[in-house]
């Protein structure tokens, strides 16, 4: 094609038509432009479906994660429900209910005792902001809404370790000085493993009963039912951010195969 292109260069020259030349010169160049451009487009169009591929790689790994999130937040949810049963439970005896089940009472004390910190399914987001991706994600709302639900576990974060304090300060540390433990978890573990209260080593009444005269100690289990209902709050609002944003990646999936 080359050697054809130079033979009509040559045959013109020769034939002395320099106008000729001239225009078919710059048709030329004109056509060696325009290659150029549909070759860069269609470079361009490659990046961008490259790009465009990772982004819905991407989007369907923050899927699965949102979807296991939400599992874990229900479980916490019914958990920290179970908290706050455990610890209103626990106030109507300070509040001078009398104490005629040590098992069941002790049960519920140390259901406050080992409450748990959530974490939340989070690797794909991670890997966004480590690796500068997150600009991958062309839907400023989705991007937006990852954002604000990684605001809203922070501020989850902080009020687990407002409660953690305050459970050492107002359970835990007092619990241990009127407290014998060893024949408490043995029942507890018991109970939760089986489901019914067979082991029944017998606790001290006495103990339970200087326990119910401590103030602090009845203020760490109203500290255990505001802060959980608070806690019960954020991982609701994080499970319908969860949700408008599965819903978000959804449409954009959907999209992609139409």
């Amino acid at each position: 094609m080359i050697k054809f292109f130079r033979k009509i260069r040559q045959q013109l020259l020769t034939e002395n038509k320099l106008g000729k030349y001239l225009i078919y010169a710059f048709g030329e160049i004109v056509l060696v432009v325009i290659g150029i451009l549909i070759a860069l487009q269609i470079n361009n169009s490659n990046e961008d479906q490259k790009l465009r591929n990772q982004e819905l790689h991407y989007l369907k790994n923050l899927k699965t994660d949102l979807n296991l999130n939400i599992s874990e937040l229900d479980k916490y949810i019914d958990i920290r429900n179970s908290r706050i049963e455990s610890a209103n439970y626990v106030l109507e005896h300070f509040e001078g209910k009398p104490l005629t089940d040590l098992n069941a009472f002790a049960f519920h004390t140390t259901n406050i005792y080992i409450w748990q910190k959530f974490s939340q399914h989070d690797n794909t987001f991670q890997e966004l902001i480590n690796s500068g991706n997150l600009t991958l994600i062309s839907n400023d709302t989705i991007k937006n809404g990852l954002l604000n639900l990684q605001a809203l576990y922070k501020k989850l974060k902080n009020e687990e370790e407002h409660f953690r304090f305050d459970a050492e300060i107002l359970l835990y540390e007092p619990s241990y000085g009127v407290l014998d433990l060893n024949p408490i978890v043995k029942n507890f573990t018991y109970q939760v493993t089986n489901g019914e209260a067979g082991v029944n080593i017998e606790l001290p009444k006495a103990n339970y009963e200087t326990m119910l005269q401590d103030l602090k100690q009845k203020n760490g289990f109203v500290m255990a039912v505001y802060e959980f209902s608070v806690m019960n709050t954020q991982f609701t609002e994080m499970k319908s951010m969860c949700n408008s944003i599965i819903a978000l990646i959804d449409n954009e999936l959907n999209d992609e195969e139409r």
